[in-house]
């Protein structure tokens, strides 16, 4: 679509139309819990006393689970209690494994803790941060970086210039490799498609079930649509997902195109959505997340994670879950 000129803007590098965001075939991997957290993020899996090695070795475990459904991407979370700290040296292991592999690494910051409301609390940390992200991976092609996950503390103009410094601040990073959140709660991207100082990135959307009333099939297109407007061109659904417990036991048929389930009809509506526009797709959780509604796991959550140690195995919750995620990814017939 056209870029609308704002006060104040840059010239961009690169023109969505350079873009591809159906490249994205990803999940998230997250700490238990969630990553809203004041202190550093531990994925699933991972303990905080492991080595470099250790936390590399178990990382290849999990993303070859990840790799037989398809994935080709992971998202995994950053902030300042971790990034510049002795864990920061461990965890790296979980990106150089997923380069090493091929995997595409988004790596988006969680401001710390729920006290942060949505707002970057200490700008220095945040810059000091991202530097040292990006003087480590400015130069690896498969590391793309998103400089806030769910923005929701600030208006929609507000993000777009912190966003728009942040662009600024880091040159040397090409704009194709970076993922700019849409506002509030990555609720919508049309704020920041329409702002000529972030042409060139990818968009980032939030869309869930949770919090709305229960919708037909075109409702929930429609509320996805709603959000993203017309920059599909630029945008990756990078945070969705739905119950994923045992299909037979109590979970649902997400291949039920007649199913009365408003998640069946939520999770079947972004995937062909994903897929007929050609949107990049990565699942909220592949591992970790809330323990809400089950005291061990997030019941979102595609895989149970078993084995210790560095012998590490994925078992799918629903497998029907994961035919749609192939279908949003084009890794079926159609």
């Amino acid at each position: 679509m056209p870029i609308a000129v704002v006060s104040g803007a840059s010239s961009a590098t690169a023109e969505p139309s350079e873009l591809d965001p159906s490249q994205f075939r990803g999940v998230n991997w997250a700490r238990p819990g969630d990553n809203f957290v004041d202190a550093p993020l531990v994925p699933e899996g991972l303990d905080i006393a492991d080595s470099y090695d250790t936390v590399k070795a178990k990382a290849e475990s999990v993303y070859t689970g990840f790799e037989s459904i398809g994935v080709n991407t992971v998202r995994l979370p950053v902030n300042t209690k971790s990034v510049g700290t002795p864990w920061w040296d461990a965890y790296t292991g979980a990106i150089d494994a997923a380069t090493a592999k091929g995997f595409k690494v988004v790596l988006s910051y969680w401001e710390d803790g729920a006290s942060s409301n949505g707002r970057i609390i200490d700008m220095a940390a945040f810059n000091s941060m991202w530097n040292t992200v990006a003087d480590k991976y400015g130069t690896n092609d498969h590391v793309y970086f998103e400089p806030m996950n769910e923005p929701r503390g600030y208006g929609a103009g507000e993000w777009a210039d912190i966003a728009a410094t942040w662009i600024a601040d880091r040159p040397a990073i090409p704009r194709e490799r970076i993922f700019v959140s849409g506002s509030g709660y990555n609720d919508e991207v049309k704020s920041v498609c329409a702002d000529s100082r972030l042409a060139g990135t990818y968009l980032s959307l939030h869309h869930y079930a949770f919090g709305k009333g229960p919708k037909d099939y075109d409702g929930w297109v429609a509320d996805l649509k709603n959000g993203l407007g017309d920059c599909a061109s630029r945008t990756v659904l990078d945070e969705f997902g739905a119950p994923m417990d045992d299909e037979a036991d109590t979970g649902f048929d997400y291949n039920d195109p007649d199913s009365g389930e408003n998640f069946v009809r939520y999770l079947r509506a972004d995937t062909d959505t994903v897929r007929s526009l050609g949107m990049g797709a990565i699942y909220w959780p592949a591992l970790g997340g809330k323990h809400q509604e089950r005291p061990t796991y997030d019941y979102y959550s595609l895989f149970a994670l078993e084995g210790s140690g560095k012998d590490l195995r994925l078992t799918p919750r629903n497998p029907s879950g994961i035919d749609r995620l192939k279908h949003a990814w084009g890794l079926d017939a159609g």
